[in-house]
């Protein structure tokens, strides 16, 4: 297993209507994928523009293709300031 991280830029005027929709998106996704989807963002704004991340712990590698279905249907991009980029890390393993 490893986890998803998603960050992208939002300009202020859209986050509103924006949380809603990633909201939304991760409600299903946590029931159809059975993932504990966080949402953040940075606090402050530069130039009217706000960085989000998205976390999806512990996923399969088959997720990232579900997630990027799910933000197509939810329209994601039409309300973000170019493209959602994405980085996965894992575990690392202790020695005994």
């Amino acid at each position: 297993m490893t986890d998803l991280y998603v960050y992208y830029k939002v300009p202020v005027a859209h986050a509103a209507r924006l949380e809603a929709l990633v909201r939304a998106m991760q409600a299903g996704l946590a029931v159809s994928h059975a993932v504990a989807p966080q949402l953040k963002r940075r606090p402050d704004a530069r130039d009217g523009v706000q960085t989000w991340m998205e976390v999806y712990p512990a996923v399969s590698d088959s997720f990232a293709e579900a997630l990027a279905h799910a933000e197509r249907e939810a329209g994601l991009a039409d309300l973000i300031a170019g493209p959602r980029h994405a980085e996965v890390f894992m575990d690392l393993t202790t020695c005994a």
